[in-house]
C-alpha cells in the first residue's frame, strides 16, 4: 500500500464542494468518461506515482445526485496515521482502513471531530 506522508506541517485541503474542484481535473474527468466504454471511473484507479498534495486534490465524484444536491467524493481521504504521519488512502484499495478510521473518530471535548 501507498503510505506517502507529508513532509512539511501545511494542512492538507481536499475539494468537498464542485467550486473546488479544479477545472482542468473537472474536464479530464468528463473527457476520459466519454472515450469508448470505460470499465472504470477514472478517480477509482490507484496513481502511486502522485504526491500526498496530488493525491488530496483528486476526485473520484463530481455530479449531482438524483435530488440535484452536488456529490463530491475524494479519490484518496488524507488521515493522520501515529507512526506513519498523514497518508491518503484510496476510496476502493483502502476501503477497509477507511471504515477503521471512521470507527475510530472521537470527539473532544469542543465537540470537534478527531481521527486516529
Amino acid at each position: 500500500m501507498d503510505t506517502q506522508t507529508q513532509t512539511n506541517n501545511q494542512p492538507i485541503r481536499q475539494p468537498l464542494t464542485p467550486e473546488q474542484v479544479s477545472p482542468e481535473q473537472a474536464k479530464a474527468n468528463a473527457a476520459a468518461m466519454q472515450e469508448g466504454n470505460p470499465t472504470l471511473n477514472p478517480g477509482d484507479i490507484v496513481n502511486r506515482e502522485l504526491t500526498l498534495e496530488e493525491k488530496a486534490k483528486k476526485v473520484a465524484v463530481n455530479v449531482a445526485d438524483i435530488t440535484g444536491h452536488p456529490v463530491v467524493v475524494p479519490t484518496y481521504f488524507v488521515v493522520n496515521d501515529p507512526e506513519e504521519g498523514q497518508k491518503a488512502l484510496h476510496h476502493v484499495h483502502d476501503a477497509e482502513e477507511i471504515s477503521d478510521v471512521i470507527r475510530q473518530a472521537r470527539t473532544d471535548e469542543n465537540g470537534d471531530r478527531t481521527w486516529w
